[in-house]
């Protein structure tokens, strides 16, 4: 079998720009042009992760200082505190949403989707900072080679997980695309083919083209 469960190690960066507490908003700025980082984590004396600081809440300050009689009602007490700030502990937002190395690229592109942020501190057991992974660093798993897709589908999900005679079906994979033709014993057994399917590693869709057939309830309405 060569499944391909692609975790948040397998993308992750490990080299990553981070500061303490106490550093500075001009070195922060200067760290954000040397490095073209748009975001670091901030780590305590035992280099947990208690917070992240990015790119936005640097601008927060020239933006919000720029006018502020003009803007206060305008804006959160939180924003106005930050354009005070001039540490990392000042800028940072504390609750910070991390990953683990062991967990599946799919639940990071999840909580990434659902949260709307462009990166996850990637932490071990300890909570520790071991890596970032990035929105691009989870799109890569879209690079894998269509013959090596199919393979898994083919030996994996079909063969191996679902015990059915791969013959039975006809699979294509086309950049990515998955077409799944084919007749399967139930109905149930096809959609939770097709579903396992849209989830294996490098899938963009599924194409479903399947002969389902009919379902205990549509017996049920016929008329003899």
């Amino acid at each position: 079998m060569i499944t391909m469960n692609v975790t948040v190690n397998d993308v992750m960066t490990t080299t990553v720009v981070a500061v303490k507490r106490g550093a500075s908003f001009k070195e922060m700025a200067a760290l954000l042009r040397r490095y073209r980082v748009s975001a670091f984590p901030v780590l305590d004396d035992d280099q947990r992760v208690i917070g992240i600081v990015s790119e936005a809440d640097l601008l927060a300050k020239e933006a919000l200082n720029a006018d502020r009689g003009a803007i206060t009602a305008m804006v959160h007490y939180k924003e106005l505190e930050k354009a005070d700030g001039v540490t990392a502990g000042d800028l940072m937002t504390s609750n910070v949403v991390t990953v683990k190395p062991d967990d599946t690229v799919e639940q990071a592109a999840r909580l990434m989707y659902h949260l709307q942020v462009k990166r996850l501190p990637v932490v071990d057991a300890d909570g520790h900072l071991v890596g970032i992974v990035s929105r691009a660093d989870l799109l890569a798993v879209f690079d894998r080679p269509d013959e090596e897709i199919r393979a898994e589908i083919v030996d994996d999900v079909l063969l191996h997980e679902f015990l059915v005679d791969p013959a039975v079906f006809i699979v294509t994979v086309a950049d990515g695309v998955v077409t799944i033709t084919g007749a399967p014993e139930t109905a149930d057994l096809g959609h939770r083919i097709v579903d396992k399917i849209r989830h294996v590693q490098g899938v963009v869709s599924v194409h479903d083209d399947v002969a389902y057939p009919p379902t205990e309830a549509s017996f049920a309405g016929l008329q003899f």
